[in-house]
Formats: C-alpha cells, structure tokens, sequence
C-alpha cells in the first residue's frame, strides 16, 4: 500500500471545533482496488429514518460494522453491527495511524448518483461520546462537504476526493452541522466509510 506524503494539516473550521482534510491517504490504484470491493461484496441496505414521527427509506444504503454487535441508533432507528471484514480492518488500521485514535465501529455509506446526499446534522448521539473523533474516508465520485455553525450560520466547503480522509473532532459535533449536498453532475457512486467509537449501549 503506498502513502502519499502529507504536510503540515491546518483547521478547516474558523473555531468552535477542528476539522482536518489529510487529501489523499490511498494512491488511485488502492482507492480503485478497495472501492471496487466495497461496492460489491458489502451487504449494502437501505437506510431508514424517522423524521416527524413518520418512517421514512433513503435513496441511499447504509452498512454497520465493528469489534462486536453494538447497537447504534440515529434518526429514530437501531442498527446492529456486523464483524469487521479482512478490507475493513486494512483502511481501519490505516484511518488510526493518521488519526492516532482507536475506532471500535464504522458507518458506511453508498451514494449511488448526485441525486443522493445528506442533509444538514451533527454526529452527536449519545452513544458516541462528547467530542467525539470521526475518520471520514471516501472512494468514488468527488463530491463537495459542507459545514455550518449552529449559532452564527457560517459556512465552510470542501471537496472530498477518492482515497482522501477527512477528521472532524474536538467541539465540531456539539457546534458545527455537516452535509452532503446533491449535484446533478454527479453520474458516479461515492462510497463514504465514517470510522467512530461507540462509549455506550455496547453489549
């Protein structure tokens, strides 16, 4: 596995938390390599959500995994974690090197198209901790990042490229919205792995 060399990282946030883009952590035949395995031998699934008490299924598909069977819930739903697989544990341990900080579980995401994306919300569910550490990699179609601040609205973009990494820490979930906004110029999947540590509800 070759590894691009990275300088310095800067905050992409102007306070009230920390956000690192390390750019591309997999070389493009890596990022080839493992986004080719994850878009066909993950057992991918819809996601479902509540949202003003009505259940609701996304355009998009989810996979959960992790050490054991943790139980996660966001969005008015519980999803229990499969066992991590050979591919995992390889960009896991790689995510830790960069992040120094242990992950126990990771979300995945499948966005098949631009026409699939997130909208504005914090990671901060009470099974995660207080500020907690997330290692956001992405492989597939380029998509742009969005931040907002909960209180003065200020905004901040990125563009997240295949085979990059993006960590959000420190105070970001408590004061800081992300999305995935839609693009119609986006023809490609985009297979986005969020690697988090699970404090509580673990079995």
């Amino acid at each position: 596995m070759n590894l691009f060399d990275t300088e310095e990282q800067t905050n992409l946030l102007p306070y009230d938390g920390e956000v690192i883009y390390y750019g591309h952590i997999l070389n493009e035949n890596d990022a080839k390599h493992y986004y080719n395995i994850l878009l066909n031998q993950i057992p991918w699934q819809y996601d479902e959500a509540v949202i003003y008490g009505k259940r609701i299924v996304t355009k998009r598909k989810v996979a959960w995994y992790g050490d054991d069977t943790y139980s996660y819930t966001y969005s008015g739903t519980t999803k229990t974690a499969l066992l991590w697989t050979k591919e995992l544990l390889e960009l896991k341990k790689l995510v830790e090197e960069k992040c120094e900080t242990k992950f126990n579980s990771c979300l995945l995401n499948l966005y098949h198209d631009g026409d699939e994306g997130m909208a504005w919300h914090s990671d901060d569910e009470k099974s995660l901790g207080k500020n907690t550490v997330i290692g956001s990699l992405s492989f597939g179609a380029v998509r742009k990042f969005s931040f907002k601040h909960k209180r003065t609205g200020e905004k901040r973009d990125t563009i997240l490229d295949s085979g990059s990494l993006l960590v959000m820490k420190g105070e970001t979930q408590t004061n800081w919205l992300h999305k995935l906004p839609k693009s119609i110029k986006i023809k490609h999947p985009r297979i986005n792995l969020t690697f988090r540590t699970i404090v509580a509800n673990i079995p």
